[in-house]
C-alpha cells in the first residue's frame, strides 16, 4: 500500500525505502547479509524476523522533502534516500567497532554478534551498495550525486579521525570540536538534502541552500546527541548513562567546558585527564562540573543558534510550502533538547567560548561570535 500524504514523514521514508534496502543487501552473500540484516533490525542474531530496531530514517526523510521542497516528489528520491541510509550505516558499523560500543538501539552491536571483521567487511560493502543505489538512478546522481556523496564520507572519515585524535589530547580547541562534528554529522545531512534536491530537477542554487540548511541541521543534531551522550535517559538512547564521558569522548559540551578556563573547567581537566580510570561518582561529578563550567547551557544555546541557521538557508530555497513546513517540524524536532538535567541556571561568559571560535565563511561559529562577543549570558536550561 502507497504511504499516505498525511503519514509520519519518517514512517513515510521508512516505508518507501525498505524495499530497495532489502534488495540491494539482498546481493550480498549469505554472512554479510546475516550481518547487515541484523545492524538494521530486521532479524535477530538466530536470523529470525523481527519489526523493532530499525533507525529513525532521519536523512531518508531529508532527501524525500528536499525533492518535494523544490517540486518533486518523494518517490523521485527514493534511490538517494536508500544511497544516504546505506552510508550512514556504513558508518555506524564502522563507528561501534572503533569506540567498542557494545549496544546500538537498544540490542548489542553487530561487532559484538559476529565479530569485529564481520563487522568490517558489512560496513564497506554498505558504501558500494550506496553508490550503486545513485549510478541506478538516473545519469544525473550517477554524474553529479556520487562525487557529492564519496565527498561526505570522505568528510566522515576525516571527522572519525579527528575524533579519535582529539580522545589522546587535552589542548582541543572549540572551533576543531565544531569542524569534527560537522565532518562526521552535518556532512550526511547535507548530503541527503542535495542528493534529494538534485534529484528532483533543483537549480544548482536552489541544492546550495538545501545543502546548507543540512550542514547547520546536522550540527544542531549533533549538540543534541552530545547533550543526550552525558545527560540522556539510557531508555530513550539505547546507550548506557554517562556514556561519552565513560569512555572519555571530547564532544562539543565537554570540550565548551574545558575551554572557558572557569573554576569548573579547571577541575574538570584535572578529573578528565587523568590516567586512573573514572568511577561512576567520578563521572557523575565530570557532568557537574560541565554544567558548571557552562557547558550544557552553551550546547543548548548553540543547537538554537544552529537551527535558526538552517531555517534561514531552507527560507532562501523557496521551498513549496508543504514540504518546507515539514522540513521546519523535523529541524525543530531534532534540535529540541530535553530537560535532561534539570531546571538550574548557570551562568556563562560566553566571550570564554566565543574567543576560541575564528569567525569563518562557511557560517560554522560565526553567529555565536558575533552575537555573544561581550555579553554575559544567564541560561535557564529549562526555558530553551
Amino acid at each position: 500500500m502507497a504511504p499516505t500524504a498525511d503519514a509520519d514523514p519518517f514512517a513515510r521514508a521508512r516505508e518507501l525505502i525498505t524495499p530497495g534496502l532489502q534488495a540491494a543487501v539482498d546481493q550480498m552473500n549469505p554472512a554479510t547479509r546475516q550481518v547487515i540484516g541484523y545492524h538494521f533490525g530486521w532479524w535477530d542474531e538466530q536470523g529470525r524476523p523481527q519489526a523493532e530496531g530499525a533507525g529513525k530514517a532521519v536523512r531518508p526523510t531529508l532527501a524525500m522533502l528536499a525533492a518535494r521542497a523544490v517540486g518533486g516528489t518523494a518517490e523521485r528520491a527514493t534511490n538517494a534516500a536508500i544511497a544516504v541510509e546505506l552510508a550512514h550505516n556504513s558508518s555506524l558499523l564502522h563507528d561501534d567497532v572503533i569506540d567498542s560500543d557494545r549496544t546500538r538501539r537498544h540490542r548489542p552491536t553487530a561487532w559484538t554478534v559476529y565479530g569485529i571483521p564481520a563487522a568490517i567487511l558489512a560496513g564497506d560493502a554498505l558504501v558500494t551498495l550506496a553508490t550503486e543505489a545513485l549510478i541506478a538512478d538516473s545519469p544525473t546522481l550517477a554524474t553529479e550525486g556520487v562525487p557529492r556523496l564519496n565527498a561526505a564520507l570522505l568528510r566522515v572519515v576525516d571527522g572519525q579521525v579527528a575524533d579519535m585524535a582529539f580522545e589522546g589530547r587535552s589542548d582541543v580547541r572549540l572551533d576543531e570540536c565544531i569542524k569534527m562534528a560537522g565532518n562526521k554529522t552535518s556532512s550526511l545531512f547535507a548530503a541527503a538534502c542535495e542528493l534529494g534536491a538534485i534529484a528532483a530537477g533543483a537549480t544548482p542554487q536552489r541544492v546550495r541552500q538545501l545543502h546548507q540548511f543540512g550542514e547547520h541541521l546536522g550540527l544542531a543534531f549533533q549538540l543534541v546527541d552530545d547533550l543526550l551522550g552525558i545527560w540522556g535517559d539510557p531508555a530513550t538512547t539505547g546507550k548506557p548513562v554517562l556514556s561519552d564521558l565513560r569512555t572519555r569522548k571530547k564532544s562539543l559540551p565537554v570540550v565548551a567546558a574545558l575551554v572557558t578556563g572557569n573554576s569548573a573547567a579547571r577541575q574538570l581537566a584535572q578529573l578528565y585527564h587523568r590516567a586512573d580510570p573514572l568511577d561512576d561518582a567520578d563521572l557523575r561529578t565530570c557532568a557537574e562540573l560541565i554544567e558548571q563550567a557552562g557547558g550544557h547551557s552553551w550546547a543548548r544555546a548553540e543547537a538554537q543558534r544552529q537551527l535558526d541557521a538552517a531555517l534561514k538557508c531552507l527560507r532562501a530555497a523557496n521551498p513549496e510550502s508543504k514540504a518546507a513546513a515539514e522540513l521546519m517540524s523535523i529541524a525543530q524536532r531534532l534540535s529540541t533538547v530535553p530537560d535532561t538535567t534539570g531546571p538550574n541556571t548557570t551562568a556563562l561568559d560566553i566571550t570564554d567560548i566565543t574567543g576560541a571560535i575564528p569567525v569563518r565563511p562557511n557560517g560554522f561559529g560565526t553567529a555565536t561570535a558575533r552575537q555573544a562577543v561581550g555579553r554575559r549570558a544567564t541560561v535557564t536550561t529549562s526555558a530553551l
